[in-house]
């Protein structure tokens, strides 16, 4: 079982508290009256699906109820860090980190 570090609570709490939500950072179109049906096809459905690292929105459920993202390997399901929602990432492709990682 996965500790997961929930940055609003500060402290490491058991994954079935946790549910993912999906890709992080994802750009809401900026003149919403004005996207064509494409467009918010694709802001609504289309997401990557990357073997590798990824940036996710995670939502702690049964905690302090709110979201939060975190920067996960696909592949061997390691978290690698956790941060508040808009704030920049601080683990890029080709680096590690332990802040916030998963236990």
């Amino acid at each position: 079982m996965l500790h997961i570090y929930c940055p609003h609570c500060a402290e490491y709490r058991e994954e079935e508290e946790f549910r993912p939500k999906g890709e992080a950072h994802i750009a809401r179109p900026v003149a919403p009256e004005a996207a064509s049906d494409e467009e918010w096809g694709t802001y609504l459905f289309f997401r990557k699906n990357p073997r590798g690292l990824h940036h996710e929105l995670w939502y702690h459920a049964a905690g302090c109820r709110k979201f939060f993202n975190a920067t996960r390997d696909t592949v061997s399901y390691q978290i690698l860090e956790t941060y508040k929602v808009g704030q920049k990432p601080s683990v890029v492709a080709g680096q590690s980190s332990n802040k916030g990682a998963a236990k």
